[in-house]
This record gives structure tokens, sequence and C-alpha cells, in this order.
């Protein structure tokens, strides 16, 4: 037996670089379902990737099983990788004073928390991504080329090709026509999973949300391998041009879907960069392709993490715009039944089906319409943490607070991330069979994103006026001679 301090190992650190050559301890616990309702899709691929480890590490690993991480944690001399959360950091020092732990620094990411705070230290003005993404491409030299003054430069003249990467859909088609996503073949410990999940609701009270399975996301280091294999030679050519494209058909269009391996530390950041790399050199994906992946990992993986940390605990309770509806009913149930917007219908089925739909789909339908109906922003970021796949703490803070939902005032993004049906009737195909029409605003066929979008302006002119990227939208309002109508309208709406 090895004389190291066992190793304590969360859902999110089950990948290799999470451990070395010391026994591990796998906590299995029930206070999170018990506290919050999950996806039952993330429910089981959590479980399945814990068991799986603990099938694969064998004799080395002990699964303790319990209500909480105190019950099964509290006394045991152990080693960590510090958590990914305000809360299991805590826990970790709780467990401190009575017990030895070694924390080692937190891993996963492409640049670590030091790192991160020395860059963040040498900023003058306000914290910006794209300068983030910036520093890290010319620390690590990633699609960085020689310049003719003995330093170096981007590839290809830019930084970014965000502007290469937003065609609308292919018309006429009702998919995008690209090879199907790498799925996993359930096993007997997917089976298990099904049927302890079924026991807790059947015996324990505990209520999940969402379709049962099957498993679409991998549970194990050697399915996230060929699922980033897969991905790269199949499907990353195409990525880049439609990624800010959505479909009825095609839930998954070109993305990786590789977001839930990486957060369950099944895969390392930089080993996904190394692989595009790969390809991209090798000539079999274009540069824009590999560019707007890399800036997704690299660029905003890394920035919503360590913003998670840099903003602090208390980041989730802002409310700038003082939005306090509760979520509909509806809403928590992912039932789009009586939904008669296609859009919503639409991304609202597919988390109900899989416990995932792309980033376009949560931010400029999802996302959009919770900032127009004034949802509770702490509710609503809650609510993406338990119901998507990939959903952690620190994911979704400055995703949904900050980005979606201005709740924080402009310290994440330069503006609110919403819009009228126009632009929904551009990027996706939703709007051709919708009851309602993207180009009204009032009467039985008003789209409500349309008719919700003037509302929400007219309703934060006082707090978005300073905006200079809302300047012309707000001024845009005294243009509508409808405005009235549609106010009077949304004041009353309960058919979406």
């Amino acid at each position: 037996m090895s004389q190291k301090l066992p190793r304590i190992l969360f859902a999110d650190q089950l990948g290799p670089h999470f451990v070395e050559d010391q026994d591990v301890i796998i906590p299995e616990v029930l206070g999170p379902f018990r506290r919050r309702r999950y996806h039952r899709q993330k429910a089981h691929l959590i479980l399945s990737a814990l068991r799986h480890r603990a099938q694969e590490l064998g004799e080395r690993a002990t699964v303790l099983q319990d209500e909480t991480y105190h019950d099964v944690l509290d006394g045991l001399d152990a080693s960590v990788v510090n958590p990914t959360s305000w809360g299991l950091r805590a826990l970790v020092s709780d467990l401190s004073t009575n017990a030895d732990i070694e924390v080692h620094p937190s891993r996963g990411f492409v640049a670590s928390e030091a790192e991160f705070h020395a860059w963040a230290s040498g900023q003058s003005k306000r914290l910006l991504m794209e300068n983030f993404y910036r520093h890290q491409r010319t620390e690590t030299g990633y699609l960085m080329v020689p310049d003719a003054k003995g330093g170096v430069e981007p590839e290809g003249g830019r930084f970014n090709f965000d502007h290469d990467n937003r065609e609308a859909p292919p018309k006429n088609q009702d998919t995008l026509g690209v090879e199907a996503p790498w799925y996993p073949v359930e096993d007997d410990i997917d089976r298990e999973v099904r049927d302890y999940l079924d026991h807790l609701e059947a015996t324990e009270g505990i209520q999940f949300v969402g379709a049962d399975g099957p498993r679409l996301f991998p549970a194990t280091r050697a399915e996230a391998l060929e699922a980033l294999e897969h991905f790269v030679t199949t499907r990353l050519a195409t990525f880049g041009p439609h990624e800010d494209a959505a479909m009825v058909g095609d839930w998954a269009m070109s993305h990786s879907l590789l977001s839930p391996a990486l957060n369950l530390g099944l895969l390392d950041p930089t080993e996904v960069i190394e692989r595009v790399l790969v390809a991209y050199h090798d000539g079999g994906v274009g540069l824009s392709s590999a560019e707007g992946f890399i800036r997704q990992v690299m660029g905003w993986r890394d920035w919503v993490w360590h913003l998670y940390w840099h903003l602090g605990p208390d980041f989730t309770g802002q409310n700038y715009l003082n939005h306090q509806t509760p979520l509909p009913a509806w809403w928590l149930e992912l039932d789009a039944t009586d939904i008669r917007s296609r859009c919503i219908a639409q991304v609202l089925g597919e988390v109900h089906t899989r416990g995932w739909t792309h980033h376009i789909n949560r931010l400029m339908v999802l996302g959009s319409f919770a900032l127009q109906r004034g949802f509770n922003p702490r509710e609503l970021n809650d609510w993406f943490v338990d119901v998507f796949v990939d959903g952690t703490p620190w994911v979704m803070p400055a995703n949904v607070i900050g980005m979606s939902q201005y709740a924080d005032g402009g310290q994440v993004a330069t503006k609110p991330y919403t819009s009228g049906g126009a632009y929904l009737n551009t990027m996706t195909n939703y709007c051709g069979s919708c009851a309602f029409k993207p180009s009204v605003r009032v009467g039985d066929t008003a789209c409500p994103m349309t008719a919700g979008y003037w509302n929400f302006l007219h309703g934060h002119q006082d707090a978005l006026r300073g905006n200079h990227r809302l300047s012309k939208p707000l001024a845009g309002l005294k243009r509508l001679s409808d405005l009235d109508q549609v106010l009077e309208q949304e004041s009353s709406r309960s058919e979406y």
C-alpha cells in the first residue's frame, strides 16, 4: 500500500491528472439530490462516472456512501486537489480542523489561479475576456507564429476569427448534414445506476426532472478520448462557420459535446487543444474552426472559472435590474406542451430530452426570454446548474448572472444579451414553423421575443441609458408608433 495520504476524488476530478500513485477515496452522497432537483440524466452521468472510476481503480479505491460529505470524510487524513466550488473549499477547510488534509493546487484549466491573479493584477482597466484570451495565446504559444521583429504574432494575422463564424443555417435543410456525434454504449454500471435512481425516487422522496437516458456523454476516460477523437476527425472542420446557428432538426450541429467530459475532469483542456492543433497543422481543419474552438476552451471556459473566484461567493446574489419573477412551473418542469413559440418549445424540449442544448440556445433563447420576462437571476442560475449535464457551480455565475442576465450591471458583459425575433429568424430556422411572426409586435401573432425585447428596453431605460452599445435601440423606442400597445400587451401576457 502506498505511504502517501489517500486522495479524495470529487465528481469533477475523475481523470488521471487528479491522482498520483496513492489510494483513493470516492465520496458518493445523497445530500445534493435532496437539496436540489437535478435533471435525471445529470444525476445518472455523475453517478455512472464515479462508479466507473472506482471500478477502474480497483482495490486502490474506497467508495464511501452517506448523506453528506461531512458524514463520509470527517476525521479522515487525506490529500485533495483544491475543489471547484466555494462550498467544497469550505468543506475542506472544515475537515482540516480535525484531520490531516493536504491541499494541492486546482487542476483542469489552462491557466492556474496564481497565473490569472498575476494577469488580473496587471490590468489597469476592466477585465476583458478577449484580453485574457490573447494573453493565454501568447503565454502558451498556441496558434502563434514568429513575427518579423523576433517576437510572435497570431497565426493568420488575427487572434479572433469570430466574424467568420457567424453564418446562418443553410437554407432548405433541417439539419447541418454533418456526421452524427459519438455516443457511448451503456454497460452494467449504467443499468445499476438507473435502478438506483428509480429506487431513490420510489423510496427516498428524491425527485428528478427531465427524461431518463440513454446516456449520451462520456463517463470514463476511455470514452472521453473516443469522443474527442471523433469530434476532431469528423466534426471540427464544420464547427466554426455555423457555431452561432441553430436548427430544428439538429440538436448537436457541429458542437463537440465535450463540456461534460471536461467538467467531470475526464479530459484536460490542454490535451484537447493540442489534439485540435495537430488536426489544424495536418491540414484537415481550417483556422477559423480551430481558433473558434480553442477560444471556447482556453478563452471562455478558463475565463468563467477564474471569474468565479475573482468575483467572490456573493456574485450570484447580484440583481442590478431588480428582477424578481419566480421561474414558472412549466419552465421548472421542462414542459413545453402548451408553449406555442417554436424557439422556446424547441430548446426547452432539448433540455428535457438530453439535459443539454448548445450555447446559442442557452444565451439567445432561454437566457434572452428569461431576461425579458424578469426572471430572478439567482433562481435562474441555480436552474441552469441543476438541469444541464455540464452545469457546475463555477460555470454558471459568469454565464448566467453576468453575460445572460446582466444582473451584475456590466462587470462580465458589455451589454444585455437579448434580441427580438429578427435575430432568431436570421440565425435559426425556428421561426418558419412558429405560430408567431418575428416582425409582429402586437396582436395574435405578435412574437413574444420581439414584443418582449421592446418591453424590456422600455422598462429599464434608466438603468441602461449609460450603456453606449444600447444607444441606438433605446433611441428606437421613440420611433415605435405602437409602443403603448406593446407595453399593455406584455404587461398581462400569459401565452408564449
